[in-house]
């Protein structure tokens, strides 16, 4: 394939689990690359650690803001429909983004830690010993979106639909096992998270403040009189981030032990390497597969003269595999010296917000399992999200064998 008609948009690539070569080559060869012809029209393909690095901390040049294009290679939902704080350069962001950050503060997170062990053990221990189970459905799932349920301080009955809702936000429509099928339909099922949610904003704006997530966006001075739109579309980040970072890489992290039998013998052998552990694992798993930007003025990336309006797309997936920056990048390997240098959790004012949350929920988990000696068997291949955006599993069949 000639390297000009390289395009990595295709979601059908990370389904399969077969996107690794174009981008090995693109490093290799053209790591500031411009795809003229896609899905998505043209964008520039960035590829490199340094230079992904680059358009990270650059916000003033490559913005996020939704009126721009906003994150994603894709412009998803109807134009200006979802807003939020992750769709804006600062000041906008700024002031949005601190209204939530007080949840994840290292104190709260600590304040949060033996809910998080309780649910995990009580987890673990309810899991069936001998036969096939799913272990999204069962582990992943079940521990983020009561993570989730307990952000929101949302009605702990109903916690499924935010597990819902998390891949309606995110789902290509295209996917024959997409829960929408349209955007209409997204937007309609969106439309009904945010009537949900607005009985519990309307509960709690009338009352004193408290330390949940609505409670905060109820009472914050830059959030209290969001519009619709950016109501919807601040519930579907914070849902989305909350939800899907962690419920992939705890997936994620049991697939790269399984498939590299001597790094789990590893970490049996030395349990204080599970905080090293979940590094590698956020890395190899690169949950956010690209973030998109759009260039605010002509500029220079990569020795490629990129022009006001581009679309610029950072791969993070490539990024983290990038081997001019990060040593043995395709290997997985639990006692890696630089165990944080990686990419999945973006750089610069838009760096993930949750990720302190994220680190010691799979942290707790993995020592849980360690605690257990739980000899885990994977029972069957991994079902794939079909996505260019987010890098998941719809299941994952498994066997506890003790």
């Amino acid at each position: 394939m000639p390297i000009a008609s390289i395009d990595v948009s295709d979601p059908a690539l990370y389904e399969n689990d077969t996107w690794r070569p174009l981008f090995e080559r693109l490093r290799r060869d053209d790591p500031v690359h411009r795809c003229t012809e896609s899905p998505y029209g043209p964008y520039w393909s960035v590829t490199r650690y340094a230079d992904i690095m680059d358009v990270e901390i650059n916000h003033a040049v490559f913005s996020s803001a939704q009126e721009l294009g906003g994150i994603q290679i894709a412009e998803v939902g109807r134009p200006g429909e979802f807003a939020s704080f992750i769709r804006m350069d600062p000041p906008d962001h700024t002031t949005r983004r601190r209204t939530v950050a007080p949840i994840v503060a290292p104190s709260n997170i600590a304040n949060m830690e033996a809910t998080i062990r309780q649910r995990t053990s009580d987890t673990l221990d309810g899991l069936p010993r001998g036969e096939v189970f799913d272990w999204v459905d069962r582990v992943s799932i079940e521990l983020t979106t009561m993570m989730l349920a307990t952000l929101f301080d949302f009605p702990w009955e109903d916690r499924r639909k935010l597990t819902f809702w998390s891949d309606v936000a995110i789902a290509n429509v295209n996917s024959p096992d997409a829960p929408v099928r349209s955007e209409d339909e997204r937007f309609a099922e969106l439309g009904r998270m945010a009537a949900y949610f607005s009985k519990l904003w309307n509960e709690r704006v009338n009352a004193e403040p408290r330390f949940d997530l609505i409670s905060m966006l109820a009472h914050g001075e830059a959030t209290r009189n969001m519009a619709p739109r950016e109501f919807v579309g601040t519930l579907s980040l914070l849902i989305v981030g909350g939800n899907d970072t962690t419920r992939n890489s705890m997936t994620g992290g049991l697939l790269a032990l399984a498939s590299h039998p001597e790094q789990w013998a590893k970490l049996r052998a030395n349990p204080s390497l599970v905080p090293s552990l979940v590094s590698e694992t956020i890395r190899y798993q690169t949950p956010v597969i690209h973030m998109r930007r759009t260039a605010r003025e002509d500029t220079e990336l990569g020795g490629k003269t990129i022009r006001k309006g581009d679309k610029v797309v950072i791969w993070y997936v490539s990024g983290n595999r990038d081997e001019s920056a990060i040593d043995r990048a395709d290997e997985f390997i639990v006692d890696r010296a630089k165990p944080r240098q990686h990419l999945a959790y973006g750089a610069g004012v838009h760096r993930c917000v949750g990720d302190r949350l994220a680190d010691l929920q799979l942290r707790i988990l993995w020592e849980e399992i360690l605690k257990r000696d739980l000899d885990i068997e994977i029972a069957g291949p991994p079902k794939r999200l079909y996505s260019n955006f987010i890098r998941g599993y719809r299941a994952l069949p498994v066997r506890i064998l003790n």
